[in-house]
């Protein structure tokens, strides 16, 4: 199991990759929600990732216009009860092209 963790393809690792980054921000949001307003060595202790991860978690939810800035920290917005369920429904879409994708190979 170790050796095959290690081992990434060449077909998959641009999505692992991508999919790894996305599971960080939803996390990073996620924390943020139930312990507003953070700022980033907060958000970094609560959520185990590197002050650098989180700061860049953080700039693209805010270009997504998910949180923003204020004096204590970072915050949501209320853009956030229409972006969840529209993220879970695309999510729900991949799997189901994964799922296709699965099948083909058998």
């Amino acid at each position: 199991m170790e050796n095959e963790k290690r081992r990434r393809f060449v077909l998959t690792s641009v999505i692992t990759t991508e999919l790894d980054i996305l599971k960080r921000h939803v996390h990073v949001l996620k924390v943020l929600q139930k312990n507003e307003p953070a700022g980033i060595i907060k958000l970094s202790e609560l959520t185990k990732h590197p002050q650098h991860m989180v700061r860049y978690s953080l700039r693209i939810l805010e270009q997504e216009g998910l949180i923003e800035p204020s004096p204590q920290g970072a915050v949501t917005t209320d853009a956030i009860a229409k972006a969840i369920p529209q993220l879970k429904n695309k999510l729900k879409e991949m799997n189901g092209t994964i799922n296709e994708l699965i099948k083909s190979l058998d």
